[in-house]
């Protein structure tokens, strides 16, 4: 028998016993703060639990029914049923104990050796969960979180009250509302506004009402409990100027309002600070998606095809994850025109695709939608949070950059080398991290912040360096004080004959050419069903079909770091009026493997802006520009840097055909596009090395 206590974000909420034949769980009340009596865990029960702290108890109890004590390094050399596979973690271990973090699976659980015993499995996400035996909590984070709680008070929860929150045009949007029960003043508020259903997710909140928040859940406009039309991004603006204002009116709220939440739940925060409401303090932006044309689903004018599938999962009322799961998606991408997609493979029509497919060009309807386009009244403090690999990066590229002229202070950045589905997995793709690449004090970060922000608690979070990074090849993190990394300087590579990419402009002009031919699309290395679509995969195969051109440097003769994002400035020309250009960076290993590093898109007719659509004539030459994605990575002595350029990118964009319909064309054209280098046409690009 063996008891330990599971704690979510240095909170516990449970005691779990793992006896030879069952798991007996005794559960928190929240409510009451009492333990509930001791139940024998179902199936039904351990899908509850692991919904809530992404901790499956049935596979520890199966792992740990394997490991015989005292624990040495033999236990896990000579491997377990059901193949899981673990490593020591005894570099860069800030922990003072023996870690074995599990490997080649989602939310590892990483096991905590003491004194011969597991005394601690540890799961991570965006907040990290902890199973521990009683007394050994300082050898894991909780250590930290001890640190940080001490003297503070924790609180009951009173029960959820849902409230209908009146917007300026009379619609009401739904909310449930989490306070703590034996406060009687005003206390500071975390708004989370969601399209997934308010209620998903609740106990990932219930951290922040323990400490001492208000928190209000709401489902955003035409969502789940919420009145209204559902139209992804086009009322955030103003439906959150007016939750916030509507929060800073109740009695429990101090008027001082924080939000919280990744992806459209960050996308919802940047959008509301773009009103410069007073009373918006500050923001805990996770791997938030962006401007429309800049992010998804117009990214460089092009239009997401990987994007319908989290467009079916919120095409009705209510979010259904299991349309996101197809094995014809390469069937569904191929049907046209796109505004006879949905009826074709839903049955039914879905408004906002139709609109998003009939609005080529960036007018007012997208327009609404470009917190980008008041990033003048964004004033809100902001943690920023988001991975190498997140294929909502450029959106967090626009927070960067919205936010780049803030005080000391009011900043925070922590960028690592994880999928949108951050801090989950070191195992990405074709690569394999760094056992160093998670965060177990994720979320502690995320409550320092806000304590700082909103209770003005001095705890140092916004004294330490601005920004903390990872170097993927050297499982290192980094600190700066801004980004980009004033320990960087600019380095450009030109563009040249036979393929290369080197710091010298050659004199002589040149050119290569490929025909790009819409039926036969350039593969993107991705799962759509699986919604990830910045995953590093190995191209080395695909870099050497014949429309994709390849620009490489000479073998790196020292080792080199590349940190920031690229800038490709380059010449080109079609003899069709329009296509793409799907630009991407690798690095290139000793064996040849070609692993993405970066991309970029842009739609050829908006060179000159989403705003100003220009078709290209036949034998002109045009200069396009397009930055790419973030990274950090270490090129070891002897590896390269490529470039490939090419115009499709199957199951990441819909295929241009190369007419003035473009995505949405019925017929495709085969183009002959040519690339120009040299001379009067420099192509490069610009990268940033440490």
């Amino acid at each position: 028998m063996k008891k330990f206590d599971l704690y979510l974000s240095g909170l516990q909420y449970a005691a779990v016993t793992f006896e030879d034949n069952r798991i007996l769980l005794e559960e928190l009340n929240v409510h009451t703060g009492k333990m509930q009596p001791p139940v024998t865990l179902t199936d039904e029960e351990n899908t509850r639990i692991f919904t809530a702290y992404f901790i499956d108890l049935k596979k520890v109890h199966a792992l740990l029914s394997q490991i015989k004590e005292p624990v040495t390094d033999d236990t896990f050399a000579s491997g377990f049923q059901g193949g899981e596979q673990f490593a020591c973690w005894n570099d860069s271990n800030p922990y003072g104990q023996e870690i074995w973090v599990q490997r080649h699976v989602k939310y590892p659980m990483d096991l905590t050796v003491c004194q011969g015993e597991i005394a601690a499995v540890t799961v991570t996400l965006n907040r990290v969960c902890v199973l521990v035996k009683k007394g050994f909590e300082d050898c894991t984070v909780l250590k930290q979180w001890r640190v940080y709680q001490k003297n503070k008070p924790l609180y009951c929860i009173s029960e959820s009250q849902n409230v209908s929150i009146p917007m300026r045009d009379g619609i009401q949007l739904s909310a449930d509302l989490l306070l703590p029960a034996e406060i009687r003043k005003p206390v500071p508020a975390i708004l989370v506004r969601t399209p997934y259903g308010k209620e998903m997710y609740q106990t990932a909140y219930h951290g922040f009402v323990r400490r001492g928040y208000a928190v209000l859940i709401q489902d955003v406009r035409g969502r789940n409990a919420s009145e209204g039309e559902w139209t992804p991004m086009y009322h955030e603006k103003e439906d959150g100027d007016d939750t916030l204002n509507w929060i800073a009116g109740q009695p429990w709220c101090t008027g001082d309002i924080g939000m919280y939440g990744g992806s459209y739940l960050g996308y919802v925060q940047w959008a509301a600070a773009s009103t410069g409401n007073p009373h918006l303090k500050t923001l805990v932006s996770l791997v938030t998606s962006g401007s429309p044309f800049g992010d998804l689903p117009r990214k460089g004018g092009t239009m997401s095809s990987g994007a319908l599938a989290w467009s079916f999962a919120v095409s009705q009322k209510t979010f259904d994850a299991s349309k996101m799961v197809r094995d014809d998606w390469e069937q569904v991408m191929k049907i046209r025109p796109l505004t006879a997609l949905c009826d074709e493979v839903l049955g039914y029509k879905v408004p906002f695709i139709e609109k998003w497919v009939t609005s080529m060009n960036e007018d007012s309807f997208w327009e609404k939608m470009d917190w980008m386009r008041d990033r003048d009244k964004i004033k809100a403090s902001a943690l920023i949070i988001s991975g190498w690999y997140d294929d909502n990066e450029i959106g967090t590229t626009e927070a960067i950059d919205v936010t780049s002229d803030y005080p000391a202070g009011s900043r925070k950045i922590l960028l690592g080398p994880w999928l949108h589905n951050s801090n989950s997995s070191r195992d990405i793709g074709d690569i394999s991290l760094g056992n160093n690449a998670l965060r177990y004090d994720f979320d502690l970060l995320v409550h320092q912040w806000l304590d700082c922000r909103l209770y003005g608690i001095r705890n140092g979070i916004d004294e330490g360096p601005a920004v903390e990074y990872y170097t993927v090849g050297s499982n290192q993190w980094k600190a700066a004080e801004s980004w980009p990394v004033p320990e960087t300087s600019e380095k450009t590579l030109y563009f040249g004959s036979h393929g290369s990419l080197c710091e010298v402009l050659q004199q002589e002009t040149g050119n290569d050419v490929y025909m790009y031919d819409p039926s036969k699309e350039t593969p993107y290395l991705v799962n759509v069903s699986e919604n990830e679509f910045g995953v590093p995969s190995n191209y080395r195969d695909v870099d050497t079909r014949s429309d994709v051109l390849v620009y490489e440097t000479a073998p790196f003769t020292e080792d080199t770091v590349i940190t920031g994002d690229m800038t490709v400035n380059f010449f080109a020309g079609s003899d069709a009026p329009d296509t793409d250009w799907i630009i991407k960076t690798e690095h290139v290993d000793s064996e040849g493997n070609a692993f993405k590093m970066t991309d970029g898109l842009l739609c050829a007719r908006f060179r000159e802006g989403f705003d100003r659509p220009q078709f290209m004539k036949n034998g002109e030459i045009y200069h396009f520009k397009i930055r790419t994605g973030k990274i950090s990575e270490l090129l070891q002595e002897g590896h390269r840097l490529r470039l490939t350029i090419t115009s499709s990118a199957k199951g990441l964009c819909f295929p241009n055909s190369n007419t003035k319909e473009g995505f949405n064309g019925i017929s495709f054209r085969t183009a002959r596009n040519t690339i120009y280098y040299g001379g009067e046409y420099p192509s490069h690009v610009k990268l940033r090395v440490e």
